[in-house]
């Protein structure tokens, strides 16, 4: 039996031993807990490092026969465990879980856990010793779980899918003699499809399946493994491990996943919120793994710099996300005990994410260190030796690294805007016949707030199409892990003056930039169309509207000027991205003639001239247009004044009525979807919660609610920087200040139950706007 134990924690924020013996907590906490809150930004790192107190009363029947453990999924950064009074375990990593059996110290009755937890930056152990591009907050925060079990039991259960119609299933014992009968059971929905029955003197169970379905990003189905542990005709334990049937295999220049080409294209994700830090419910882990798939429509996620969250790997099994996991760590390498810890780190990583389908490869390099073979060779052996299934690999910075691994992972920063997206495989790696993954690429190269600039938001997105672009065509790179899912906090040494690194294609909050739309418009099942201007001419300089982009799946886009046709647009062909961005850079096309009734020849020229104009401005267009335009104004007796009343109407935008501009997403010879520009004086809250139907149960559950204002064309008002406030009521709670700021016109907050069931209401008033109130119902129920 196995159960949470998140309810009901004493907490004290400074260690005192007499917490031991029964000094007074500060309050009582529940799991998932962070240290201490934090603002949005300029964020002080010494807030949240201390070293502080958990203590829980847990009532235990000690029975004959029985064992009990207790398991803690990530507790940050080195946590000592007493029970009863006694130290009983020392764990010194956040980013892995760890069991410890409670058996000897079990009282009948009444029984204490206290947590002495470490959350200063320790150089002892990974990530620390240097400077580190991430915060590392502080807390339980990840589930924590009591078991009791018989005497013996299945210590582990590893199932490994060597083709797609066979299984291996590897079993680990404790207390057994060998003599207990075992029985593997297949089962699909539910049904039970292959079974199979030994004994406890077997560790390695080999069968063939018939007729399953692969695993894959596109259909990722799933099946579970159970196995009994029986005595005497009585099950005394039994495990399940949920899989998928998938096959994976590096070559010099692809992936291949059951057996087929599969170009990995993803991004990279820290496992942190505003306000909380790391401290999220299972919930929110699963949501952000949903944005990934359903939202951004990305096919991978490398979990940057550490091992993270079971909740959200098991929404990336059943999503179809593919992940590449690492072990903690940020450039430093430690002394030899440092060292020890990094391949301890290695093992538990490997032992307890194993079984997550979604893993297609260990990272057993600390991010962007320097080469040590003799270190790596320890967790390179770590790694195969606990999964044979898996390659590894490690993410370098450096060229032709020393490479111990099965993949090169590079760090590839070389696209600066107006060269290559990457690099060639030659110039980076130094075995050939080596697959080559770009494991980041922009990020610190090109910083994007979600309030700059149309031209720099712009230039963000047009950055990550490039990148992707080219390594899909080059044939060299068998994927990319661009830089980043969201924006996230930092320390001093990086990010703008508030201490947040603008890396990402979302804000904090998970609200897409434009640069989204680049993976977003890589699927077919939905149209998209995002434009890169505002269209506004005082967003220009001399008011010239330039080249914009149409981040979209569609095959043409139709421009329309006050429902005056402009021109059709497409996306250039060849290979690379399958949905390429769309250049627009005519925004005359036909009106001349259409409007003004010239002769098509004179329409031509003028259109010709005028273009140029919006492109160098007047004052510098190249004299081979100005003669051209001189030639034009006198062979066609146009006098000054007409030429610039053109420039204005349909350059400038000058003298005329306010331009609606009308984007056609056309697709299959259908108008799928219309973006309209213009003039607005209307804002409309867009409101996106994470889900409406809370469990109040074994511990808190949490909404993310966030929020884009909207101009009546419902495009993104980038310029409403406005107050937002938050109130809530019944069953719920608020997360984080009770106002924040829409920056470019987005922002966001949480709510969470409050011990409560029933109807919870969050009421979201935007400055000069009216409230808007959102119901929750808030059920009883377990969350295990």
């Amino acid at each position: 039996m196995k159960r949470l134990l998140n309810n009901d924690w004493e907490f004290i924020s400074s260690w005192d031993d007499s917490f031991l013996t029964g000094m007074p907590a500060e309050k009582i906490v529940r799991i998932p807990h962070t240290v201490k809150e934090l603002p949005l930004h300029y964020i002080d790192p010494d807030d949240y490092q201390m070293i502080s107190g958990y203590r829980k009363k847990i009532t235990l029947k000690k029975e004959e026969g029985k064992r009990y453990f207790l398991q803690f999924d990530g507790a940050a950064h080195i946590a000592v465990v007493y029970f009863n009074g006694e130290k009983i375990t020392e764990h010194r990593c956040g980013y892995t879980g760890f069991t410890v059996e409670l058996t000897p110290y079990v009282q009948d009755g009444e029984n204490t856990v206290v947590v002495k937890l470490d959350s200063t930056e320790n150089g002892e152990i990974p990530p620390f010793g240097f400077v580190i591009d991430y915060l590392t907050y502080g807390g339980i925060y990840r589930n924590v779980y009591l078991e009791e079990k018989n005497s013996a039991f299945l210590k582990d259960v590893f199932v490994i899918t060597p083709s797609l119609n066979s299984l291996k299933v590897e079993l680990e014992y404790d207390g057994v003699n060998g003599d207990e009968e075992v029985r593997v059971e297949i089962l699909k929905d539910g049904k039970s499809i292959r079974s199979f029955v030994t004994d406890a003197s077997c560790s390695k169970c080999h069968f063939n399946v018939e007729d399953v379905l692969p695993w894959s990003p596109q259909d990722p189905q799933l099946y579970t493994c159970k196995v009994f542990l029986g005595k005497e005709g009585e099950t005394i334990d039994e495990k399940e491990v949920r899989f998928g049937f998938r096959t994976i295999e590096y070559r010099q220049n692809e992936f291949l996943l059951n057996g087929d080409p599969c170009f990995i294209y993803g991004l990279n994700r820290h496992q942190c919120y505003p306000y909380i830090g790391y401290a999220a419910p299972d919930s929110l882990q699963r949501e952000d793994a949903r944005i990934l798939k359903e939202e951004l429509h990305v096919n991978a996620v490398r979990t940057s710099h550490y091992p993270q969250s079971h909740a959200f790997l098991d929404a990336c099994d059943e999503l179809g996300l593919l992940v590449f996991t690492e072990i903690p760590g940020w450039q430093h390498i430690g002394d030899e005990d440092w060292k020890k810890q990094a391949v301890v780190n290695t093992e538990e990583m490997v032992r307890q994410y194993r079984n997550h389908t979604s893993i297609i490869l260990w990272g057993v390099r600390i991010n962007e260190s320097m080469d040590d073979d003799e270190f790596y060779k320890q967790t390179n052996e770590v790694a195969h030796r606990l999964d044979s299934s898996r390659p590894t690999s490690g993410v370098r910075f450096l060229e032709k690294s020393s490479l111990l691994e099965d993949v090169y992972s590079y760090n590839d920063f070389s696209h600066s805007g107006s060269n290559p997206g990457c690099k060639k495989k030659k110039d980076v790696t130094p075995d050939m016949k080596k697959a080559l993954l770009i494991s980041e690429a922009n990020g610190h190269m090109f910083p994007t707030k979600s309030f700059d600039t149309w031209e720099k938001r712009q230039n963000h997105a047009v950055r990550h199409a490039t990148v992707l672009n080219d390594a899909m065509k080059d044939g060299e790179h068998i994927g990319t892990f661009e830089w980043c899912m969201f924006d996230y906090a930092t320390h001093k040494d990086f990010g703008s003056g508030d201490r947040i690194c603008y890396h990402g294609v979302m804000d904090s909050f998970r609200n897409p930039k434009l640069a989204a739309s680049v993976y977003a418009s890589q699927n077919d099942e939905e149209p998209v169309l995002e434009i890169g201007s505002s269209m506004d001419i005082g967003d220009y300089s001399a008011s010239h509207i330039d080249q914009v982009y149409a981040f979209t799946n569609a095959d043409e886009i139709r421009l329309y000027k006050n429902e005056d046709y402009v021109g059709s647009f497409r996306p250039e062909g060849g290979k690379g991205l399958k949905h390429k961005p769309i250049l627009i850079d005519d925004f005359v096309g036909q009106l001349i003639a259409d409007k003004e009734g010239f002769p098509q020849k004179q329409a031509d020229l003028i259109h010709e001239c005028l273009h140029a104009a919006a492109k160098y401005g007047m004052a510098d267009l190249p004299l081979e247009y100005k003669a051209k335009l001189a030639w034009c104004m006198m062979h066609y007796k146009m006098k000054y004044e007409e030429g610039v009343r053109l420039y204005n109407q349909y350059v400038g935008g000058w003298g005329g009525a306010n331009t609606l501009w009308k984007f056609e997403c056309w697709k299959d010879g259908e108008c799928k979807k219309t973006v309209a520009k213009g003039a607005s004086t209307k804002l409309t809250p867009e409101i996106k919660v994470s889900s409406q139907e809370l469990t109040e149960g074994d511990t808190y559950d949490m909404a993310a609610i966030r929020i884009r204002l909207l101009d009546e064309h419902e495009n993104l008002a980038v310029y409403a920087q406005l107050p937002v406030h938050y109130e809530v009521s019944g069953a719920l709670e608020l997360v984080g200040p009770s106002t924040s700021v829409a920056e470019g016109g987005m922002t966001g907050t949480y709510v969470k139950t409050n011990g409560n069931a029933g109807e919870g209401c969050l009421t979201v008033t935007v400055e000069g706007l009216k409230p808007i109130t959102i119901k929750f119902n808030v059920r009883k129920g377990e969350n295990l």
